[in-house]
């Protein structure tokens, strides 16, 4: 029996490892396995010296054998012009590179449902335009059409509460109706492989509303295997007068090792690793306190952004029901015990933490697919086809405006953790008589100087009317779409018309390179 939702599948395109999952014709969420069986993917690539592309578990295996010819993290680059290290002493764009994983993850999921019609792909909800444009541009790539991008916090909430909290109640109508009588609110701490996001998210029956969210796209588990590897590295130049970190492949060694201890020592008060290094070979005992207190200031972080995303809910602790863990760092007692400590609930993992954002993507997309079909009698779905589901912005969104005394500032049209979509418009001023044009920069930030935002872009307004007085009133509209992607317009207010506005992105790939490389990747097997 095919449904509304049959070619759909969920992707959390992650840092270190990534998720796909599909709805089943009962509305249930489930994780594809991949070729091999398992249910979570690397998103390494091994460019092999055969000319083969392999994504996976081979490539993670061999980045200690081949480390320049091995992609790593691409992720923490996405919205740069290339990835940050030459592959086999080539330049790739990090979009080229994502794409390579989509398509491995897409023919992983056609091999167990056939056809994939769309996708909804969830990114960290700190990304910025550019990133989510990255994103969307190596989807294209790979040939999978997007329906929606969605906050990777939000995605895991919206599982939480669909596949957990609505069963233990004895159904969706009935959670629907007691949401209705008492809202429930939820922080989100999401703590991948490559960023941290955290979110404050309040769920009624008809409504799945972001409240405020905040994070770092370069804080991760990563960095959690690199404060082992400093330290490691520290001992065996101690001891050998060598640093490992200086040679690729013992470097690519060492970072294995690391993440191999930092997973043992969740379950194990201490754990061995090993350094290996121009043939010397130096083990060494690490204790979850050593660990703890090496990797203290990275959990210091996330507890400080913790702490500003409830100040920017305008909400305390007592006033949040569940602790909702996301990422695989979660697993690990320090990370626990903090949030335990500071909330003073009990952090809730009770879904796996690896594969519950690709759930929530995948109920997102069928919830958006269903609303325009009819859902069977009783089916999962149907008390939550009309859900509402409304994310926030999480940077402020602004034009760079040149005062009298000829120094630019941010002038801040849509501040962070607005609901979304939104557009707001504001009304400038041309600085001399007949102006031509205006050029306008594009910011992202809360900052009050530009240098200290980002400039995702610019565009210029043109074909203004001849001879225009000075201080003639331009329009600017910014808008902000439901998957954080930005838009914006400019108007001519003398005359009336609408001037001609293209944002021109310097990071991110022409549409001409970008269908050049489509063609390209039709063509690439991925194993």
């Amino acid at each position: 029996m095919k449904t509304a939702w049959s070619g759909l599948i969920g992707i959390d395109l992650g840092t270190t490892y990534s998720c796909v999952a599909h709805l089943s014709r009962d509305g249930v969420p489930a994780t594809i396995p991949n070729r091999e069986g398992d249910l979570i993917t690397p998103s390494c690539i091994l460019f092999d010296e055969s000319g083969s592309l392999v994504v996976g578990a081979e490539a993670k295996r061999m980045e200690c054998i081949l480390p320049d010819r091995t992609v790593v993290c691409v992720k923490r680059d996405m919205g740069e012009t290339y990835y940050s290290k030459l592959i086999a002493g080539e330049q790739y764009r990090p979009e080229v590179l994502s794409a390579l994983i989509l398509k491995r993850l897409r023919a992983d999921a056609e091999t167990r449902l056939g056809h994939v019609d769309c996708a909804v792909i969830t990114v960290p909800a700190y990304f910025d335009d550019t990133r989510r444009k990255a994103t969307q541009d190596a989807a294209r790539l790979a040939g999978l059409p997007v329906l929606d991008l969605l906050n990777e916090p939000t995605a895991a909430a919206l599982a939480y509460a669909y596949e957990e909290r609505l069963r233990r109640t004895g159904g969706i109508a009935k959670l629907a109706q007691e949401l209705d009588s008492r809202p429930l609110t939820a922080l989100v701490y999401d703590l991948g492989g490559g960023t941290f996001d955290v979110s404050v998210v309040r769920m009624t029956g008809s409504k799945f509303e972001t409240l405020a969210t905040d994070g770092d796209v370069r804080l991760g588990g990563r960095d959690w295997d690199q404060a082992l590897v400093d330290y490691a590295s520290e001992q065996f130049l101690r001891q050998y007068e060598t640093d490992p970190r200086l040679d690729p492949e013992s470097l690519a060694a060492l970072f294995l090792a690391a993440e191999q201890a930092k997973h043992s020592l969740s379950v194990r008060a201490t754990t061995r690793l090993a350094i290996t290094h121009e043939g010397r070979r130096l083990p060494l005992e690490i204790s979850r306190e050593l660990f703890e207190q090496l990797t203290l200031p990275l959990l210091t972080r996330t507890e400080m952004t913790t702490e500003l995303v409830l100040e920017a809910a305008e909400i305390d602790w007592s006033q949040i029901d569940r602790v909702l863990l996301v990422g695989g760092m979660t697993r690990t007692p320090q990370v626990r015990s903090m949030l335990k400590r500071i909330s003073g609930l009990e952090p809730d993992a009770s879904l796996a933490a690896d594969e519950v954002v690709a759930h929530g993507a995948v109920i997102h997309g069928a919830l958006l697919l269903a609303r325009g079909v009819t859902v069977p009698p009783n089916h999962p779905l149907g008390p939550w086809v009309k859900l509402e589901v409304i994310d926030v912005n999480s940077h402020a969104l602004g034009i760079a405006i040149r005062g009298d005394d000829d120094i630019y500032r941010n002038s801040i049209l849509i501040p962070r953790n607005t609901p979304l979509p939104v557009s707001v418009s504001k009304t400038f001023q041309t600085r001399s008589y007949g102006q031509k044009q205006v050029r306008v920069r594009v910011l992202e930030g809360e900052a009050y100087t530009v240098d200290a935002c980002v400039q995702i872009g610019e565009f210029i307004i043109t074909d203004l009317p001849p001879g225009l007085p000075e201080g003639s009133p331009i329009e600017v509209e910014c808008r902000y779409g439901r998957d954080g992607r930005i838009s914006v317009l400019g108007r001519d207010l003398t005359s009336g018309a609408e001037a001609a506005t293209q944002i021109e992105r310097s990071r991110v790939i022409p549409d001409e390179e970008l269908a050049r490389e489509g063609e390209r990747l039709k063509a690439v097997d991925v194993n």
